[in-house]
């Protein structure tokens, strides 16, 4: 809790826009009145008044925000609680969130869902193959372009199946020139060079390698 407050108030000290708050995780099974209370403390304990995003990724947190949950959040704190990104990968989901409120941001972490977001529905994505094809995504958000969604697609494809952060930052590093670009910490274990490679040739395939 004290980590929360401290980060929360040093980014809203930074300008900010915005803070991105994991539920309380280390304990399972915890219930909405103590994720509320938690939100109780983060809220009325600091200074801050940065607005919150929830990081709903309940394969990691295993502790899920709800639609029920978030109502209540909303409902006790107003736009405090500004928005979701979600990492669920379940879109219907994510569609009930953003139809509570139209001041609700909802970020969905796929780049499918960039043109759906034009008609308002989303925000637009948060989604980290989005680092190496950012082109595209602004092209299919801004522009409604078909096809750069497709290859926005085809670059998120090719790590389906392989570990995402170290692999995107080998990618990456490639396309820029910097090796420092592939550098992870642990518990994260560095992609290998030779799937660093393959990874890249199919990546300049789809076109997206930097010009």
């Amino acid at each position: 809790m004290a980590d929360a407050r401290q980060l929360a108030q040093a980014a809203d000290e930074l300008e900010f826009a915005a803070a991105l708050v994991l539920p309380p995780f280390y304990y399972k099974g915890i219930t909405d009145y103590g994720i509320v209370a938690y939100f109780d403390a983060l809220v009325n304990t600091t200074s801050s008044n940065i607005p919150l995003y929830l990081y709903n990724f309940p394969a990691l947190s295993g502790v899920p925000f709800g639609v029920e949950l978030i109502a209540r959040l909303r409902n006790e704190f107003g736009n405090r609680i500004a928005g979701l990104k979600d990492s669920s990968g379940n879109i219907a989901y994510a569609r009930e969130v953003a139809s509570m409120s139209a001041d609700l941001s909802v970020f969905p972490s796929n780049e499918a869902t960039l043109l759906e977001a034009r008609s308002g529905v989303f925000a637009g994505c948060i989604s980290a193959t989005a680092s190496l094809s950012a082109e595209f995504c602004a092209s299919a958000f801004h522009k409604g372009d078909a096809e750069a969604l497709q290859k926005a697609m085809a670059v998120r494809q090719l790590f389906d199946g392989k570990p995402l952060v170290p692999c995107v930052k080998a990618v990456l590093a490639r396309d820029r020139g910097d090796d420092e670009l592939a550098r992870v910490v642990p518990p994260l274990v560095s992609c290998a060079p030779s799937d660093a490679d393959e990874l890249y040739r199919h990546y300049c395939a789809i076109g997206a390698a930097a010009r």
